[in-house]
């Protein structure tokens, strides 16, 4: 039988791992101090005034070291739990402008990019000093998708 402490060795060198959520949702892309034309002008169907939906996909890459004892970098039941809070509940059928606050009116448009950058932030807050979240990526299919890369 092998030790855990067989490939301490590696234990320093760190891993990646990625979890992928699911949600579906909808928004639309509105500018206030714009008027509906220039809106329809800019942002297309994606400005139409009864929103629209996507399934989308979230992948949260978040790295670690591995503990030589349990083999795992990083808690998955702690990043599952994690993930649920911050993506799941707060976005899975909603509407992303009206109901999660910070997507509202004036605040942050609800594009992939935007989306991307803040479950980033609020899975790291989420996760502490337990793990760091190197990358989001959100697709709202399977033809765009937009990552966020944290420093």
């Amino acid at each position: 039988m092998t030790s855990p402490t067989a490939g301490a060795r590696h234990t320093s060198l760190p891993v990646f791992l990625t979890r992928r959520v699911t949600f579906a949702a909808a928004h639309r892309y509105r500018v206030a101090a714009w008027s509906d034309a220039r809106n329809e002008d800019q942002f297309g169907s994606c400005a139409h005034p009864n929103y629209h939906g996507h399934s989308y996909t979230c992948d949260v890459t978040v790295t670690g070291v591995v503990d030589p004892v349990t083999g795992f970098a990083v808690d998955l039941a702690m990043l599952d739990a994690v993930l649920k809070r911050e993506v799941r509940d707060r976005f899975d059928h909603r509407n992303i402008n009206l109901d999660v606050p910070e997507f509202g009116e004036g605040g942050l448009m609800p594009t992939g990019e935007n989306l991307a950058r803040f479950v980033s932030e609020r899975v790291q807050t989420g996760l502490g000093a337990r793990a760091r979240v190197v990358r989001v990526t959100i697709a709202e299919d399977a033809t765009l998708s937009a990552t966020f890369e944290a420093d």
